[in-house]
């Protein structure tokens, strides 16, 4: 007799076609989710300036809102309220009248500018660029520093860190400061929307 005993059978679960159909089914709705994510992300509303105050047109985020504003000198100030902060991401579009006597280079400008937001609480002077916008010849300046979102009694709340990129450009008669303002934790998503934004403006 052999002492060999009978190798064991293996058995095949047959579930392999509709693991493969789950797995179809996952990737079919991942691909939708994130298809319906980008379009919801790449939406966007178009802004036209009154002509009788400017020639100034741009496109931002649609998921942004209009916030209210103190300043006559803003064309345009917007909001993110998904921001993760008390501090929302905000757009703002400032237009001022240009000295045609005596025009201001970009340079002055900038350098008004940055005088100007040295009063900001903590600021910080990160670095400035030449670009373009709408085919004109610009600067970039970006800086730091800290906001207080919600100063009330009673309600004990962190500053926030807000990081910006402010653009200045001038056309024929007029300057503009293109601004974006964002919690430091949000800078990274907003500046690509900001760099939409910039390519969509049309100014003369």
């Amino acid at each position: 007799m052999s002492d060999r005993q009978p190798a064991p059978r293996t058995y095949q679960l047959r579930t392999r076609p509709k693991d493969l159909s789950v797995l179809l089914v996952l990737a079919v709705a991942l691909t939708l989710g994130y298809l319906l994510y980008r379009s919801v992300e790449t939406r966007t509303t178009t802004f036209q300036a009154d002509p009788a105050v400017a020639d100034f047109r741009l496109a931002y985020p649609s998921r942004w809102i209009g916030s209210a504003s103190l300043l006559d000198i803003n064309l345009l100030k917007v909001e993110d309220p998904l921001a993760p902060s008390a501090f929302k991401t905000t757009l703002t579009v400032e237009q001022r009248p240009l000295d045609l006597a005596d025009p201001p280079t970009l340079q002055t400008l900038l350098d008004r500018r940055v005088e100007q937001r040295q009063t900001l609480a903590a600021y910080h002077f990160l670095t400035n660029r030449d670009t373009t916008v709408s085919g004109e010849r610009a600067v970039e300046l970006e800086y730091a520093y800290v906001a207080q979102p919600i100063d009330q009694a009673r309600r004990a709340a962190l500053p926030v860190v807000v990081h910006a990129r402010e653009v200045i450009f001038v056309t024929q008669d007029q300057s503009y400061y293109v601004t974006l303002a964002a919690p430091e934790q949000a800078f990274a998503q907003a500046s690509r929307d900001f760099d939409r934004v910039l390519a969509s403006i049309q100014a003369q």
